[in-house]
């Protein structure tokens, strides 16, 4: 284990309960129980989340609505992204400095609001703006984890991450098997109609059952995006962790935003819900995270990251080398959503150990790193659909795993 790792890792450790329960506030009233509130939570996070991925398998039937290619499509896909990274710098933090349950539901009843400008989006140019209104609204689901933290004492910390951030990840997963198979049933539009309903349910939900819980800083608004700099600055584990983050997710931003496009025109023969079941065996994922998570502290991470971005490599060489076998395709999803999983975990077992009292603010930033990583990859694997067809999406997404390994044999010095 490097040292760096290693002081991420285990340093944060002794300072936790100190710090953390001096800026936690008291506990609220809660109108449902503790474990009730724990699954709202954590099914939040995940309707939250789903909200960025409806769209992947079916753009293929928004581009032949919009006479476009997917070059054209990739568009709102990568707004979706871009709008999400934006939400982390400019709404997250404020669960710092506003009640946090009004921030919440706030931004989930403008998120029901922008998927209903997004399915009724009347050119493509709008619906690229939509669709970064869109990513703006999910970063609900990076506002839901530190609000889980903040309620959980310090003992029980790990395990409310873990289930809401299982929760998180099953709404990823899960989004694109709802979607793909909706989609052939009532359009991509309706797909978004019906997203908009639950937001806006989820909204009231959410107002009745989460306490409201106040400020836990002082900092003005300007003076806390600004110490978002200050922190990236200080730490150089977090900036070596949001390369690799960035570049990981880039890797399975690739796979996911041009399957649909390999299913419709390639040997597959495949549409919308095919890609959509795909997401079911993606579910491995949850398995694998909570399991990553666990030797990130055992083990050298570093270790495991590379493990992580080795598998996803195996993920590409599989679709490359069988692209007209559903089955292959499946098990290359396997690998691909257990790498990506793996990896995600493992930075981020490490970057929570840096400096516990900023650990939203942490969060924030490498978040942002991980879904700009996605945004790039996601408008260059449309560009090599068009250009080079399945075999040049496989060799872009493998490239971007291959270049996330280099920072790992970097040596970086903690302040």
């Amino acid at each position: 284990m490097s040292a760096d790792d290693a002081a991420a890792t285990h340093e944060g450790a002794a300072a936790t309960v100190a710090s953390e329960a001096a800026a936690r506030p008291g506990q609220a009233p809660r109108a449902i129980s503790e474990r009730a509130l724990l699954v709202l939570l954590a099914g939040a996070a995940g309707l939250g989340a789903a909200n960025l991925y409806y769209a992947q398998p079916l753009a293929e039937a928004i581009a032949r609505e919009f006479h476009t290619t997917a070059g054209g499509v990739s568009s709102a896909l990568v707004g979706t992204q871009l709008g999400y990274a934006a939400g982390m710098v400019l709404l997250v933090p404020l669960g710092d400095v506003r009640e946090r349950r009004g921030v919440i539901v706030t931004t989930t009843l403008a998120a029901a609001v922008a998927l209903l400008g997004f399915a009724a989006a009347p050119s493509l140019a709008l619906l690229a703006v939509a669709s970064v209104l869109v990513g703006l609204g999910a970063s609900l689901a990076q506002m839901i984890v530190p609000f889980a933290v903040g309620l959980a004492p310090p003992e029980q910390r790990g395990r409310v991450v873990g289930n809401v951030m299982g929760g998180l990840l099953a709404g990823i997963l899960l989004s694109r098997t709802i979607s793909g198979t909706l989609g052939a049933v009532i359009g991509w539009r309706l797909v978004y109609v019906v997203a908009a309903g639950a937001m806006a349910v989820l909204a009231g939900v959410l107002r009745a059952a989460l306490p409201a819980v106040p400020p836990t800083t002082t900092l003005p608004y300007r003076a806390l995006l600004a110490s978002l700099a200050t922190i990236a600055r200080r730490e150089p584990v977090l900036r070596r962790r949001c390369v690799v983050g960035g570049l990981g997710f880039a890797s399975f931003s690739v796979f996911w935003s041009t399957i649909a496009f390999h299913l419709a025109h390639g040997p597959i023969g495949g549409d919308s819900a095919t890609a959509g079941m795909l997401g079911v065996l993606g579910l491995t994922g949850i398995i694998v995270a909570p399991i990553a998570g666990r030797l990130a502290v055992r083990v050298p991470p570093t270790g495991v990251n590379l493990v992580a971005l080795a598998v996803i490599l195996a993920a590409f060489a599989v679709f490359a080398g069988m692209p007209g076998s559903l089955i292959a395709i499946g098990a290359g999803v396997i690998l691909l959503d257990a790498g990506t999983q793996a990896n995600q975990l493992t930075n981020q077992t490490v970057i929570y150990g840096l400096a516990p009292a900023e650990r939203s603010r942490i969060n924030a930033i490498y978040m942002v790193a991980y879904f700009l990583g996605g945004a790039l990859g996601t408008a260059l694997a449309a560009q090599a659909w068009q250009r080079g067809g399945w075999l040049a999406v496989c060799a872009t997404g493998a490239g971007f795993a291959l270049l996330a390994m280099l920072p790992l044999g970097l040596p970086a010095r903690r302040r």
